[in-house]
């Protein structure tokens, strides 16, 4: 009975001690991991919110905060309530600001393209009202009316908008009020704003309302250049308007060509002579017609008869073909600007097929290498992200690769708890790359030298017997190979074949790019090698593919604590046995030789 109490007590003694060990090697590891990584969050529960915090109901019944205060407003539609705001306490509430930037905001170029329309009924109409008899005593309250609200326009610019535009000096932007207005003031733009406001309307009371006296109005052009500056900056396809603008001024030279040639016609006498306008029909539509034939110079007009006439028709010939050549030639550079890009690609396509006929690839490969072309320009626009970002600086670019790639790297779990701006270096080595329908991304047994990351697209993962069955489909989002990276001499081998289904388009990160970022950041490199060494356990790899004595981790792991319980033991050596745990080891000693 004594032997079996005493084995009793010794089994419990025994399962305590390790229950012991194993309590403080979990909070060993629990301290260890958040001191690598203190992103880890903790074990314990969150704190339930206090039931007393739980609003109170009124003595209505309702809740105070489902109570519409008096100065909400609603409005009801079909069966439901919505909360609006009156439009007035909106014009109310809102601040005009103290400064513009010229550059980004976009009420200011709203605000130029009033500005330009006023500019266009002067530039347009002014001529008309001059030459064409459209200009009568019944209706001319309407064009003074329209007149004196582009007035209004172009003096509300330099008041209100002009004054408080943004500019940099000395490569600061200056915002205060006093500098903004001074630097307007001694502006070129500020001198031109005022010429076109001559008050010569005055002499209407002398001449009567002649349109001619208007013509300082078309002056502001400065505002017309600068509108059109800042459309093509937010424009995604500024090339369109660059045509529909030079079309425009086309247009506008057959416009004053056509009134000018009315103005001829009606000084020498409508209809007096074959070649003047016989004042039959609409007189702007057969003017402009005429005006059209002659800038163009198709021909088939009829001769003139007077030296007027002649002087008149050879200015005209000589205008049209100057002003002509001009467009065609600002037509052609701007279609030209507009198809770069495409011709760039076909270029580039038409020498790797001159090279692959030279070299006779064989049909399949070469219809493989068009495919990748086509998609590769159909999907990005262009054949390498590279070469537009390579005139950027440095910060730009990393602005660029956060806005397109940050989302998903930083969903990685490799990556999670790493520094910051590691990340943000590693964006910058990301390279993109397209991959055609069953094309192998990885191959079995191949060595592992980069990650991948798919961008748009799916990849499949086979295996199998035979090496073609699909074990799992990976979408946009997910990313393989990145236990490979943290791999030196060579990297592991691939496991498995991973084959393109369909178009896939994966940014790739190659491992000396990796190797060049992790020195100047230790704690990161000691933190993914941690988490590899636990993927690569959680995968349970053979021996041989995850690493053996010829792959070894970039940083060595280190050797294993002893154990708390062999310490323990080990210490009851050298003070001479006594205590408890020297009983206990003189008792486990003796059930070791009774065994045997």
């Amino acid at each position: 009975r004594i032997g079996s109490a005493t084995s009793l007590s010794s089994a419990v003694v025994n399962r305590r001690l390790q229950e012991l060990v194993r309590l403080f090697k979990e909070r060993t590891e629990k301290v260890k991991e958040k001191l690598i990584d203190p992103d880890i969050t903790s074990d314990d529960e969150s704190p339930v919110a206090s039931p007393a915090a739980a609003p109170v109901p009124a003595p209505g019944g309702e809740l105070e905060g489902d109570k519409p205060s008096g100065d909400d407003h609603y409005c009801e539609m079909l069966c439901c309530t919505f909360k609006y705001r009156p439009w007035l306490d909106h014009l109310k509430s809102y601040q005009f600001p103290s400064s513009i930037d010229p550059l980004t905001n976009l009420m200011y170029v709203l605000w130029l393209f009033f500005v330009v329309m006023a500019w266009n009924w002067n530039c347009w109409l002014i001529p008309v009202r001059w030459a064409f008899p459209y200009q009568t005593p019944a209706n001319i309250h309407y064009w003074l009316l329209v007149d004196y609200l582009c007035d209004l326009i172009y003096l509300l610019d330099i008041l209100i908008f002009q004054t408080r535009l943004q500019f940099v000096q000395g490569g600061d932007i200056i915002t205060d009020k006093k500098a903004m207005k001074e630097n307007y003031l001694r502006s070129q733009r500020f001198k031109m704003d005022v010429l076109c406001l001559l008050p010569l309307d005055f002499f209407y009371f002398k001449v009567g309302v002649n349109p001619l006296l208007r013509f300082p109005r078309c002056l502001k052009y400065l505002a017309f250049f600068e509108f059109n500056s800042r459309l093509e900056a937010i424009l995604t396809k500024a090339y369109i308007y660059r045509v529909i603008r030079t079309t425009a001024y086309l247009l506008y030279s057959l416009h004053v060509n056509s009134c000018l040639y009315y103005w001829a016609s009606a000084y020498e006498g409508l209809g007096s002579t074959t070649w003047v306008y016989d004042g039959e029909g609409n007189s702007y539509i057969r003017c402009y017609y005429w005006a059209v034939k002659t800038l163009i110079t198709i021909g088939g007009l009829p001769d003139p008869k007077t030296l007027f006439e002649i002087v008149f028709q050879l200015l005209n010939y000589f205008t049209g073909v100057f002003a002509f050549s001009v467009m065609i030639g600002q037509m052609r550079d701007v279609v030209g600007a507009a198809t770069a890009g495409q011709t760039y690609y076909r270029s580039c396509m038409d020498s790797t097929i001159k090279y692959m006929n030279f070299y006779k690839i064989p049909k399949t490969v070469q219809n493989r290498v068009k495919t990748w072309y086509e998609y590769t320009w159909h999907s990005q626009g262009m054949l390498d992200e590279s070469e537009l970002l390579v005139q950027l600086p440095d910060k730009m670019r990393l602005d660029l690769a956060i806005d397109v790639n940050y989302n998903i790297v930083s969903k990685v779990a490799l990556f999670q708890g790493c520094d910051r701006q590691m990340i943000f270096d590693m964006l910058k080595r990301l390279r993109s790359v397209v991959y055609l329908p069953n094309d192998y991304v990885c191959k079995k047994g191949e060595i592992g030298r980069e990650m991948y990351i798919i961008q748009a697209g799916q990849v499949q993962v086979l295996g199998g017997p035979d090496g073609k069955s699909v074990l799992v489909t990976l979408k946009a989002g997910s990313v393989f190979g990145e236990i490979s990276l943290l791999a030196a001499g060579g990297g592991n081998r691939r496991t498995a074949n991973v084959v393109s289904h369909g178009f896939a388009n994966l940014f790739i990160l190659e491992k000396k790019d990796l190797n060049e970022i992790l020195v100047h950041y230790p704690e990161s490199q000691k933190l993914l090698r941690k988490k590899a060494k636990k993927m690569l356990k959680s995968s349970n790899k053979p021996k041989d593919e995850t690493g053996g004595p010829g792959d070894p981790l970039i940083i060595p792991p280190k050797a294993d604590t002893p154990k708390l319980l062999k310490a323990a033991l080990a210490a009851t050596g050298r003070t001479g046995g006594k205590g408890p745990l020297g009983r206990l080891r003189w008792r486990l000693k003796e059930l070791k030789e009774a065994q045997v």
